[in-house]
């Protein structure tokens, strides 16, 4: 092993779950379709979006329950379906993603090389069903989501925490995540970085750093 090579070992792969192992939890596109599937008219999803922002934030963190976020942002009128209907479309809008780095991801967790684990915003709710879903649970030794620790990435304070947990300096660390402002805030923190375009390139970054 070169002196550079021992010097920039990896130790721990995190991997970002919405845009690189599945869909998106509850974005845009996700709420859109929710939305669609229920007839919500124009006016309803705009006043419900207008709505959305800070109760999402707090959900994420884990500040507020799944029923306050939808009683401030949904349910603020009677509606013609239920909490329990609606709650379960959003599960059912997650799903896996054609490109993605799912091979990648169990390939490095059956190596037993690395530490496998995922650093995401979530609420708990979709967070913990996505994982028992789609069999993450199982691949994973770390899970780093907003839900657990009550902080939401690009924020710094999400980077360190997760540091501070796994004991080790940043450059041992290798995070993998779709949006650029995530990796770069990741960097930032110290961390080796790279953002996730397609399964195909990933697997170019690892095999060059010498991860596959």
């Amino acid at each position: 092993m070169s002196a550079r090579t021992a010097e920039c070992q990896i130790e721990v792969v995190l991997f970002d779950v919405g845009g690189v192992l599945l869909t998106n939890g509850w974005d845009h596109r996700e709420r859109a379709a929710v939305y669609d599937h229920f007839g919500l008219t124009a006016a309803e999803k705009a006043e419900i979006e207008a709505r959305h922002p800070a109760p999402y934030d707090a959900w994420e963190r884990d500040a507020i329950s799944p029923d306050a976020y939808l009683d401030e942002v949904v349910f603020f009128v009677p509606r013609r379906f239920s909490r329990e209907e609606f709650y379960a479309r959003m599960r059912e809008v997650s799903q896996p993603i054609a490109d993605s780095a799912r091979r990648t991801l169990e390939e490095l967790a059956a190596s037993k090389r690395y530490g496998v684990g995922v650093l995401n915003n979530e609420s708990r709710l979709l967070h913990a069903y996505r994982m028992e879903a789609f069999g993450l649970c199982g691949l994973l030794q770390f899970q780093f989501s907003s839900c657990y620790l009550g902080l939401r990435k690009p924020e710094a304070a999400i980077y360190r925490r997760a540091l501070d947990i796994l004991g080790r300096e940043g450059r041992r660390v290798l995070f993998i995540d779709d949006r650029a402002e995530n990796v770069a805030a990741a960097q930032a923190a110290g961390m080796e970085a790279v953002q996730f375009t397609g399964e195909s390139a990933l697997r170019a970054v690892l095999a060059d750093r010498g991860l596959l």
